[in-house]
């Protein structure tokens, strides 16, 4: 049976500041009302005799990933949660010995979960002919016909063809310098490395213990303790710490005998840049892409991004890429967003969050919005989901204040529970035992102030809570 396999480890840093640590590009919606995340799990659900899909991401993500599952109506096939990141050789290993425990004829169908692919028809074809070459134990690659010569992916060169659409992989080339890649692309033998594989499930796993067997020890160690937490398989972190840090490429394709790629022309991008996000997007009569709330003059081959609450106006300008957030705006040339992370290492340098977080920061029970902060206070405007509730918790260092917006907020402080309705507010001591719950059908909006002489997010001591954060 095919088993999709969503790989969602990525942090996207080169789409910063939309895209952060804590709410990485493939769970933006960059293209359309869903995420990239969520069209590459209904691409894969629209596929034939095709089984659950399993993630495989970072435990920050976990209960995005849930959520958005949840939102199109997909049944996970697991939620496998990677402690430390260790490159796609050992998160594919997981997801294969997590489907071979079920299913021991078990192809993998494995996807990156930050791409676009327009023509989902063509995708579906070159599936078809990679599973009968898998059917034949070869480790198949999705090569993507290149129709300009770009420097920013690798390449595949194909060798002899083998049938069913396929062809044997001579090698992998690097991201070349342009004269290359457009030799590359005059000579119509090489293919983008997309990044996406189709193989059985013990097939990889043999031929990573023949050519990478310290990952597959580490995985096998790591997984022989995994453990479910509600939605989520949870693995030994100091085992799959121990694996090497490769990717499937070096580890398994560029060793193995037995590696075939299928060309395959379905409109794909790694939206790997905010200029390729320009490329990939509708453009008005004079190339622009508006997002929010946009008035631009005399501005032409520009992409430009409004926040939600604020107006973006541009005068004479040419191929600029503007992103305002509510904490961050970046400026830049199109030429120029390849170096985009070089803000983010500064960021990180100075010991910044703004390559962490938003402003507006999501948990599993809903967000907050951190609207000011000044010397020893802090105003956050919290949305509870229905039926949600946070954790029972304390803090050392601070105290609050809830004024309560709309919805009616169950209030436990200390010793009593009780309700507070629209208009009302309360007081939250420091050092005392507290929870807000929303025992309702609609969401309950409040806002807190905090004061205090620390009001960092570590100031929690949670002594209950119903996501497994305690």
């Amino acid at each position: 049976m095919l088993h999709p396999v969503v790989l969602s480890g990525g942090s996207g840093t080169r789409l910063w500041p939309l895209s952060r640590q804590n709410q990485p590009k493939q769970f933006l919606s960059l293209i359309g009302d869903r995420s990239l995340y969520q069209e590459t799990i209904l691409r894969a659900n629209g596929l034939p005799d095709v089984q659950p899909p399993v993630t495989v991401c970072s435990q920050l993500h976990r209960f995005m990933v849930g959520e958005q599952l949840q939102a199109i109506g997909v049944t996970s096939g697991g939620i496998v949660l990677e402690p430390v990141a260790r490159n796609t050789a050992p998160a594919i290993a997981l997801a294969a010995l997590h489907v071979l425990a079920s299913d021991p004829d078990a192809t993998l169908l494995v996807m990156p979960a930050d791409h676009l692919i327009e023509d989902e028809a063509a995708f579906r074809i070159a599936v078809a002919h990679a599973l009968e070459l898998a059917r034949q134990d070869w480790l198949v690659a999705f090569g993507i016909t290149p129709d300009y010569a770009e420097t920013g992916y690798g390449y595949i060169l194909r060798g002899e063809p083998l049938g069913e659409g396929g062809f044997r992989i001579e090698r992998f080339v690097e991201k070349p310098d342009l004269a290359t890649a457009e030799r590359y692309l005059a000579e119509g033998s090489y293919a983008w490395n997309s990044g996406m594989f189709l193989f059985r499930a013990q097939r990889y796993l043999d031929e990573l213990g023949r050519h990478a067997p310290a990952i597959l020890e580490a995985a096998r160690q790591a997984w022989a303790t995994a453990a479910s937490d509600l939605d989520f398989i949870r693995i030994d972190e100091a085992a799959f710490a121990a694996s090497p840090d490769d990717s499937i490429d070096y580890a398994v394709m560029e060793k193995t005998d037995r590696a075939a790629v299928v060309p395959v022309s379905c409109g794909w991008s790694d939206i790997g840049s905010w200029s390729s996000l320009w490329s990939v997007a509708q453009h008005d009569a004079d190339g622009n892409r508006h997002e929010g709330d946009v008035i631009s003059v005399d501005t032409t081959g520009s992409l430009v991004r409004a926040s939600e609450r604020r107006l973006v106006a541009t005068i004479g300008v040419d191929d600029l890429v503007i992103i305002d957030t509510p904490d961050a705006v970046l400026v830049a040339r199109k030429d120029r967003v390849q170096d985009v992370k070089q803000v983010v290492d500064r960021l990180k340098a100075a010991g910044r969050s703004e390559h962490l977080f938003h402003r507006k920061v999501y948990r599993p029970w809903g967000s907050y919005d951190a609207i000011g902060v000044g010397e020893r206070f802090q105003v956050k405007r919290i949305v509870v989901k229905p039926g949600a509730a946070l954790s029972l918790q304390k803090h050392q260092h601070r105290a609050e204040h809830w004024v309560v917006v709309s919805g009616v907020a169950e209030v436990t402080c200390d010793e009593r529970v009780f309700d507070l309705h629209e208009n009302e507010s309360t007081f939250i001591p420091l050092g005392s035992v507290h929870r807000l719950r929303n025992r309702g059908t609609e969401p309950v909006e409040l806002i807190e102030v905090q004061s205090g002489g620390y009001l960092g997010e570590d100031d929690i001591v949670r002594l209950e809570d119903v996501y497994g954060r305690s």
